[in-house]
């Protein structure tokens, strides 16, 4: 039985990931991707670098511990970087990776697209509501 590399190990699975499975890698990063802070977070960077308060700002209604927890989570996944520059006070600015641009131009499409058709979804909601009560 010939031995393989790492290298081959992954490269053979890079090949045989399915997001339709639970356990799948792809599957766990959709169900990341997907969520509706990280979609506002990486599109609000699409335009460039931004502070933590600028955020806050442009994300209504996201909470400090969600923005924080969603900020950490972008940069282990390597979709986001964060510059410290040290005064007083410190100085945070996040900004998106090559990675993260590319996901960008996907989320903002999506984002784009929501405020394009939202109000024929309400009016979808309005006759499936009238049918269904």
């Amino acid at each position: 039985m010939p031995t393989t590399t790492a290298a081959q190990r992954r490269e053979q699975a890079r090949i045989e990931y399915d997001a339709f499975l639970r356990d799948c890698p792809t599957n766990q990063l959709l169900d990341r991707i997907s969520d509706k802070w990280v979609a506002l977070v990486v599109a609000a960077l699409a335009s460039g670098p931004k502070r933590y308060s600028e955020l806050g700002r442009k994300i209504a209604g996201v909470s400090p511990k969600m923005l924080t927890q969603t900020l950490r989570t972008l940069e282990r996944d390597g979709l986001i970087s964060r510059t410290v520059t040290p005064s007083v006070p410190v100085r945070v600015d996040y900004t998106l990776t090559p990675l993260g641009e590319s996901l960008a131009r996907l989320l903002t499409a999506v984002k784009d697209w929501a405020e394009t058709h939202i109000e024929q979804v309400h009016q979808a909601r309005e006759r499936y509501d009238a049918e269904n009560s």
